[in-house]
């Protein structure tokens, strides 16, 4: 697997930013990267399968742990009364809720196992031993991604390959299982030694990093890998949207913050109006808060608002540069 994994890894970014381009152009200029299956149907995670397959690269895919459906509604029919004002700016009706998404997740393990993914990673919880098993039979190696060392322990049981061990600072969606006491304080540093104390597997460290200093200090703390996600947004190959692009380098967003506002599951973006006005009503409740505001988003985008956007992005943002794909990959790599 050590082969497989190289010192620098391209995260898994769902909703856009990871493309076949993406992982191929990362994955030639020596980092190794991931395709997000989150989101996609079955058929398109298995076009972009297809599209990297004949590369000959090391690549991954990530896949979401399906979440059980809340226990009490109430909190999310609140919550859609409290974004009614969102929806008569936009001219949008809010959906019902919808409370169950497995994310087609048995059908993107079936295709992991049918095309002998490399690398397989999980977000969201610990997949079922049997998955584990299936594509470690494949030829898969198998990553669980956790945030504290009681993740690490319940995902080593379950037998995978390494760990992602995710830090606070980190762009985009928390991996934590503890929604409700998630604040997103801890570094990649912190995360790294506190998963390494309960577990002897490999580790990726992620979360914050913007820099290939930072990497090597990672490295030299005893991480098999360091995996950055911010620092491709602005990539040309990436297919970030171009109002996510622009409000990354305008300047006019000074800091992040961790919010359940637009999915219902901690996740780290850049502040903004809707941050500021949602992120103390909204409950825990992925993925049908996600569901809930696709179309306020949506439409934001439609109208060129980056104000209620989702803006995921790390601590290190600002450090973000554009660029081919193997320009950032080389400045990042730890040797340089």
């Amino acid at each position: 697997m050590r082969e497989l994994i190289r010192p620098l890894v391209v995260a898994p970014m769902a909703g856009g930013p990871s493309t076949p381009a993406l992982v191929t152009a990362a994955s030639r200029a020596g980092a190794t990267a991931f395709l997000a299956a989150g989101y996609k149907t079955p058929a398109a995670v298995e076009d972009e399968l297809r599209a990297v397959r004949g590369a000959g690269i090391p690549y991954g895919l990530n896949i979401f742990v399906p979440v059980p459906p809340p226990a009490d509604v109430e909190p999310l029919e609140r919550y859609r009364a409290v974004l009614q004002p969102e929806a008569d700016r936009y001219g949008i009706e809010l959906p019902a809720l919808r409370l169950t998404d497995d994310d087609h997740f048995a059908d993107k393990v079936e295709l992991a196992v049918a095309y002998a993914v490399p690398l397989v990673s999980f977000t969201f919880g610990v997949p079922p031993e049997p998955v584990v098993r299936a594509l470690r039979a494949a030829g898969c190696a198998v990553l669980v991604t956790v945030t504290d060392a009681l993740e690490a322990q319940r995902a080593v049981a379950v037998g995978p390959d390494a760990l992602i061990a995710q830090a606070g600072a980190a762009g985009g969606h928390s991996a934590t299982t503890d929604p409700a006491g998630y604040r997103g304080a801890t570094t990649a540093a912190e995360v790294l030694r506190a998963v390494r104390a309960v577990s002897d597997v490999p580790v990726v460290a992620a979360g914050g990093v913007a820099s290939a200093a930072g990497v090597r200090d990672l490295l030299a703390a005893g991480a098999t890998a360091v995996q950055c996600g911010t620092a491709f947004l602005l990539a040309g190959e990436a297919g970030t949207r171009d109002a996510h692009r622009r409000a990354i380098r305008s300047g006019d967003h000074r800091e992040t913050v961790v919010t359940r506002a637009f999915t219902g599951q901690p996740a780290r973006g850049l502040r903004n109006r809707f941050t500021d006005a949602y992120s103390a009503a909204a409950p825990i409740g992925y993925p049908a808060i996600h569901h809930l505001t696709a179309p306020i988003r949506a439409a934001a985008a439609k109208a060129g608002d980056t104000g209620a956007l989702h803006l995921w992005a790390g601590t290190g943002f600002a450090s973000a540069r554009p660029g081919p794909a193997a320009e950032l990959v080389a400045a990042f790599r730890p040797e340089d």
